[in-house]
């Protein structure tokens, strides 16, 4: 009898995972899909008109891809949730399972243990990953906005992409390439000499390379415009006409070139190990910057009269018992106008610089905290995002419970909601954490504390089968909420 509970329960099992791994597959690639959209979006600018080989962009949405693994697991992990549970509840295999004596907890067990392994290998995504692929996505992102645009005519438009040079064409042919009318403004010597050329026909194009501009033009005229120092009244022009002109002028930039990656290289860059040493380094660097600052404010600007007060002085030669306050009111008091004046201008001398170098040593002081601030935040998301994978999941599978509703419809619409929610709070704390006004921990655990009561409610919600989202039963408790104030209001009123 034992051996056949424990068979049902295996089958049970299999059946919960392939119920659930499907949809957490599709939704994972969905979820990816949207947010890689949104980043082409935001970089679709910089990547028309630049000619870029296929395999670049691609290499740009793999990289990108990987960058928005933080967003899209905790995501895809909540909507499958919903799916799976409210498909099995709308089918009534879920009142079934507990009609068997299954209780909620054991029918989510194996999903538990899947959701466990990938809240890890969200972690060492998170943490090797996505700090790699950032710096490729930023060293690509880098190289396309450094390279120039392809060559483009438009008919009767003048080309402006090349340096020092502007052309004009009235016609181009769109199989042959070929140009009409060619009017070309060439100012690239950089002494003030312009060189233009008209001619009937020719092509342009750049070199396989794309280091040089190849010219071949057809029945023109060249005139160049030579200038000298007293060019407002002595310059020269030549002219000459010709039947065939071919030319290759250097270009600079239109071939797409790798920068190193390592030259980008900041918090969202680096692993746990490297961030963990870069705080302990800042910390130091902060305390020494702001002691740095402080102390030659004090010593040098502030109280740089009283070497004992600073504590200069060997502790010996200190004895002060026998010194009495003075009050500098009554002694300026006694000083002449001619002193007083003297002695007020020397004193907004030494205020001015003293506000001068604390100035300067703050600033330097508030870049390394602004470090500090950034590599604790990174350090603090690596760690949090295991923990919002597994209370993304005890949110969705008690809520497809109690829903019961599968399909794409109504788990969209609640995952959004919720995702929406997090992700808000989470950018506030960061932007809390990040500005100094929250520690990093309160800053990038927020989300976690107010999700993880949520979680946990719903989970009791579904193992007791409560009836959360039945209008009916919201009703019935809105009516004896009411029946019970107008019944104290009626003693009262007797």
């Amino acid at each position: 009898m034992l051996e056949t509970r424990e068979r049902t329960v295996k089958k049970i099992h299999k059946l919960i995972l392939k119920a659930y791994v499907g949809p957490m597959v599709m939704t994972f690639f969905i979820v990816m899909f949207v947010l890689m959209m949104n980043f082409l979006w935001r970089y679709i600018d910089e990547l028309v008109g630049k000619g870029l080989d296929f395999g670049v962009i691609m290499e740009l949405i793999f990289y990108g891809s990987s960058f928005m693994l933080p967003m899209g697991i905790p995501l895809a992990t909540l909507l499958a949730g919903i799916m799976a549970m409210g498909n099995l509840g709308e089918n009534y295999e879920l009142l079934a399972m507990k009609s068997a004596g299954m209780s909620l907890m054991k029918i989510l067990q194996p999903l538990i243990v899947v959701v466990f392994f990938v809240s890890i290998g969200s972690f060492f995504a998170a943490n090797n990953l996505v700090p790699y692929a950032n710096r490729k996505m930023q060293s690509i992102l880098y190289d396309i906005r450094q390279q120039k645009q392809v060559l483009e005519f438009k008919d009767g438009i003048f080309f402006n992409g090349l340096e020092n040079m502007s052309i004009r064409v009235d016609h181009q042919d769109p199989e042959t390439g070929e140009l009409f009318d060619v009017l070309i403004y060439d100012m690239g010597n950089g002494n003030g000499n312009m060189q233009t050329t008209t001619a009937e026909r020719g092509f342009i194009r750049l070199s396989d390379d794309k280091n040089f501009l190849l010219v071949t033009l057809y029945n023109g005229e060249t005139y160049e415009t030579t200038r000298n120092y007293q060019w407002a009244t002595k310059n020269d022009l030549r002219h000459h006409t010709f039947k065939r002109q071919d030319g290759a002028i250097p270009m600079d930039g239109y071939n797409f070139e790798h920068t190193d990656t390592n030259v980008f290289s900041n918090s969202q860059t680096k692993t746990i190990v490297e961030l963990e040493k870069d705080i302990d380094s800042l910390n130091l660097r902060v305390n020494s910057d702001a002691l740095r600052s402080y102390d030659r404010f004090l010593r040098q600007y502030l109280l740089k009269q009283d070497k004992n007060i600073l504590g200069i002085m060997d502790s010996t030669e200190m004895d002060l018992s026998y010194k009495k306050p003075v009050n500098i009111a009554d002694s300026i008091k006694l000083l002449s106008l001619d002193e007083k004046h003297s002695l007020y201008l020397e004193a907004e001398q030494n205020a001015n610089e003293s506000l001068s170098a604390l100035t300067f040593n703050e600033d330097t002081a508030k870049e390394g905290l602004n470090q500090l601030y950034r590599s604790q935040v990174e350090w603090h998301r690596k760690m949090s995002l295991p923990i919002s994978v597994m209370i993304f999941f005890l949110i969705g599978a008690p809520l497809g419970a109690i829903i019961r509703k599968g399909g794409m419809g109504m788990p969209i619409v609640i995952s959004v909601l919720f995702f929406v929610f997090y992700y808000i709070v989470s950018m506030m704390g960061e932007k809390m954490a990040k500005e100094g006004t929250w520690n990093a921990f309160s800053g990038m655990w927020i989300s976690s504390f107010i999700l993880f009561p949520i979680a946990v409610y719903l989970t009791y919600k579904a193992t007791n089968d409560s009836s959360l989202l039945d209008t009916d039963w919201y009703i019935g408790k809105y009516q004896k909420i009411r029946d019970y104030i107008k019944s104290k209001l009626n003693k009262k009123l007797k």
